[in-house]
């Protein structure tokens, strides 16, 4: 399929009515909490950047971990923030790949997603099946149960807490990720509309109804399949399943996101087909600008890092 069959694909999720109270009430909760954070100083020899681990308490009680990156010298400074967002069932990364973004001057928040790789809790209680992923983690008991409710607001919290540093400038907070990372930062700019810039590659969690109609087995959606498979062979549930999902559908955030955005997509990417992203990106309303990559999947795609690099730092 050519870009120019996508162009105009409005996606297939059907939005709920509440869906913006549902989470403008998630943002209330979250924000009810306590500003409170700890830091850990990490020792790491560098000459221009100062390493922490940071904590805190999100919704539900859980311990929230993530990388705090600092230009050395912070006193009386006014740094551009930069939140970071990683890819499904991984982790935040080695403190070093952000040295280069604190030499350029940006505070880096790096958040490790609930119960994946890193060191975040979930306390998601479900009766429910998990097989394969966490999309349909807490489905069964409903829409506030979703795991990714919770790991969405955390998004929110991190560009809270990192908005309140005093050497960090709050109208210039960056946000970047790729695969779940790209559909974090998505979320997360969908629920802070303050966000200056973000940069995505091949987001997921996307259009889950168009994933599956396309044979979701080998994708990043294959839990949903495995789910049915398992727990409702013969389909009762389904509309009930996939109106609760619209819930987490990124698609629906799209026209609340305010900030500039920049999105990468290879063409050949069979794990987030480039389609169920389309149903994202083509709702944005602000400033946007598409890189397509004709022959890249979902792997490594050259010159997009360089590219981030010069649209971050203007």
């Amino acid at each position: 399929m050519k870009m120019k069959d996508l162009e105009n694909y409005s996606g297939s999720g059907i939005k709920p009515a509440d869906f913006d109270a549902f989470w403008e009430d998630g943002l209330r909760e979250m924000e009810s909490l306590p500003l409170d954070y700890i830091l850990d100083p990490v020792d790491i020899p560098s000459q221009v950047a100062n390493f922490y681990h940071l904590t805190f308490k999100g919704v539900g009680g859980a311990t929230i971990h993530c990388q705090l990156i600092t230009p050395k010298e912070t006193a009386g400074r006014n740094f551009k923030g930069l939140l970071q967002f990683h890819g499904y069932h991984t982790d935040s990364g080695d403190f070093q790949d952000k040295i280069g973004w604190a030499a350029e001057g940006f505070v880096v928040l790096a958040m490790d997603a609930r119960g994946q790789g890193g060191l975040s809790e979930d306390r998601t209680q479900t009766s429910g099946g998990v097989m394969k992923g966490l999309i349909i983690r807490g489905m069964e008991e409903g829409k506030n149960n979703l795991y990714f409710r919770q790991v969405f607001l955390d998004t929110a919290h991190v560009a809270r807490i990192l908005k309140s540093m005093d050497f960090v400038n709050k109208n210039r907070i960056y946000a970047q990720g790729a695969s779940q990372g790209g559909g974090l930062t998505i979320a997360c700019a969908g629920l802070v509309p303050d966000l200056y810039r973000v940069y995505v590659s091949y987001p997921f969690l996307s259009d889950y109804r168009k994933a599956y109609s396309l044979g979701a087995q080998t994708s990043a959606f294959e839990e949903i399949p495995y789910w049915f498979q398992f727990r409702d062979p013969l389909h009762k549930r389904e509309k009930e399943i996939f109106d609760t999902l619209e819930y987490i559908d990124i698609q629906h955030f799209a026209p609340r996101i305010k900030a500039e955005v920049c999105w990468a997509v290879g063409m050949q990417d069979t794990i987030v087909p480039p389609i169920t992203q389309m149903a994202t990106y083509n709702n944005i309303p602000t400033k946007k600008n598409l890189i397509i990559l004709p022959e890249y999947g979902h792997e490594y795609l050259p010159k997009v890092s360089d590219d981030m690099r010069s649209y971050f730092i203007d």
